[in-house]
């Protein structure tokens, strides 16, 4: 299950099912056991309908007649009266960024060979 539509089809999953709800809230709301049984239900149905490898079922559900969770997306915190108090995430740049230099030499050497499994397809 992912809420994270562009990282799965990046990465390519065997199958997978899409819920466009808040990350961190991909099987629903908290104390709700019923719809997230519902919920894990319909996905795990996907291994019965999906037939082509990397294909994603879009699950029929909404967060909630308010979209308004989309205006504040990763907020760290809220305030008392429900505003984020921002956005942490990191920037997103156009290249891709390494934690170790170690890592892009790798990275770059599987690129090279046919072994970057991030760029089938892409080119």
């Amino acid at each position: 299950m992912t809420s994270a539509l562009s990282i799965t089809r990046s990465v390519a999953p065997p199958r997978a099912a899409f819920l466009d709800f808040p990350l961190g809230h991909t099987t629903g709301k908290k104390n709700q056991p019923e719809a997230q049984k519902r919920l894990l239900k319909n996905a795990l149905g996907a291994f019965d309908e999906l037939q082509r490898p990397g294909e994603i079922k879009f699950l029929n559900e909404r967060w909630s007649d308010d979209e308004t969770w989309r205006e504040k997306p990763m907020a760290k915190a809220e305030t008392g009266s429900g505003e984020p108090k921002g956005d942490f995430r990191t920037p997103r740049l156009e290249t891709p960024q390494y934690q170790y230099p170690a890592d892009q030499t790798e990275a770059e050497h599987q690129h090279r060979n046919g072994g970057c499994g991030s760029c089938v397809g892409a080119e």
